[in-house]
């Protein structure tokens, strides 16, 4: 395969359906990169000694596309030599233990994989409109990530 034919691709994916790490890690291998690195948030069973049933999570999708668009592009930029990124996140109920996001990607070296991965991860939980809800056994609560931008900004 020439390396022209292996162009880079963001590939990005907000469903409702269960998120499959082995199909967002396959979406960025290349014979051109040594890494692919993953970040896989999932849902826990406890929260400042609460009880979590579920999370549920909703977004304005077509906002959320383009800013998850973004933080691809601002990767680029920083990590030249990224080659593929994947970012998918789930819509809805989202039981213990399941994935919530996984974010994948590849480059020739560790290094960029590795820290493309969290800046997308810390980027997506600033500015992108996906909201989450725990549910607990006696009632839910909306949360904000500390890291949201127009929400602390409120304050």
């Amino acid at each position: 395969m020439e390396e022209s034919e292996d162009v880079p691709k963001d590939f990005i994916k907000l469903k409702s359906e269960k998120l499959s790490v082995d199909e967002v890690s396959e979406l960025v291998v290349s014979p051109y990169c040594g890494a692919v690195s993953l970040f896989i948030g999932t849902t826990r069973n406890s929260f400042e000694g609460r009880k979590v049933i579920h999370l549920e999570y909703e977004a304005y999708t077509s906002m959320a596309e383009t800013e998850i668009k973004k933080i691809c592009r601002d990767v680029r930029e920083k990590w030249s030599s990224v080659k593929h990124i994947a970012v998918h996140h789930r819509l809805g109920v989202v039981p213990i233990t399941e994935a919530s996001v996984i974010i994948a990607v590849s480059s020739p070296h560790r290094a960029e994989s590795l820290e493309a991965v969290m800046y997308c991860i810390n980027t997506l939980k600033a500015s992108v409109p996906i909201w989450k809800k725990e549910i607990y056994e006696d009632e839910y609560s909306w949360k904000e990530n500390k890291e949201c931008f127009w929400a602390n900004s409120e304050k």
